[in-house]
């Protein structure tokens, strides 16, 4: 599997932008002064330790928690006073929590995601079921439509959970930590789908490497502010690694891809003296 270039991406997709974000829970600010721009058809990885406020600041993005102050636009629509209906027409998401909808279906789950474009209780026409097949055949669920949702593995229900919005059919995608409980083939090919639509893609996620490996552009939180925000390459240094993830870390390309790759270990000695030389062979 390669990974596709910037140049490959997809113009579809609306912005996103944040201005001036602060979400304070129990008299706590957890996000504070955050601004986020997010370019259509791009993907951003929002990175962080735990407990920096990532995936605080994606459910302000995507309504489920209110900001406190400033403001989230998706298409220059202002996502906290558009009509709940409205706003799903212009962005799906794909939460961390699996639970939901468990006495349904694969295949009713991921039909939910049309109920933005349907009028209240009109039964889905043809081109609504054409899109549910397309969008679990693209994921790789297709084949057990008819099965409980709560039968299914971690790794496969996030799948589903991609699927609905797939079928959604919206501009953006949010995704909170969406390769959590996948295989590493599956992470792969995951974040490679996510590249190829034609959509505007923002991910929460903790893998860096992966960050590094598909992400246009990069949002680097620590104690619930942005320390850093770029081209991936440009952004994730040795030195930010030590920083903020308290790792030391050299970068190199993969030859694989072409793209840049992180090899991290605890700062001791070693780790130290391995990034060194690291250093001293790329000057």
């Amino acid at each position: 599997m390669t990974q596709a270039d910037n140049s490959s991406r997809n113009s579809g997709g609306s912005a996103v932008t944040v201005t001036g974000l602060r979400v304070d829970i129990d008299g706590t600010t957890i996000v504070d002064a955050v601004h986020m721009a997010a370019a259509p058809g791009s993907v951003t990885a929002i990175v962080g330790p735990n407990g920096s406020g990532k995936s605080t600041l994606l459910r302000a993005v995507y309504r489920s928690g209110r900001p406190t102050a400033g403001t989230v636009l998706i298409g220059g629509h202002d996502v906290w006073r558009t009509p709940v209906k409205a706003m799903a027409r212009e962005r799906a998401v794909v939460t961390q929590h699996q639970g939901e909808a468990a006495d349904f279906t694969v295949g009713e789950i991921v039909a939910m995601g049309r109920s933005p474009h349907q009028r209240y209780l009109a039964p889905d026409s043809r081109r609504d079921r054409e899109i549910v097949v397309e969008a679990m055949e693209r994921v790789g669920v297709a084949g057990f439509a008819d099965r409980d949702f709560a039968g299914l593995s971690g790794g496969e229900r996030q799948r589903v959970l991609l699927a609905r919005a797939l079928a959604q059919r919206a501009p953006v995608i949010l995704l909170d930590e969406p390769t959590n409980h996948l295989d590493i083939h599956a992470q792969l090919a995951l974040l490679q789908l996510l590249r190829e639509l034609d959509a505007t893609i923002v991910l929460a996620i903790h893998d860096i490497g992966q960050a590094l490996a598909y992400a246009d552009h990069v949002v680097v939180l620590r104690a619930g502010t942005v320390v850093a925000a770029g081209e991936p390459g440009t952004v994730i240094t040795p030195e930010l690694l030590r920083e903020v993830f308290q790792v030391s870390a050299c970068v190199i390309e993969n030859p694989l891809t072409g793209r840049p790759h992180i090899i991290v270990g605890l700062p001791d000695e070693k780790a130290t003296a391995a990034v060194d030389i690291a250093d001293s062979a790329r000057a």
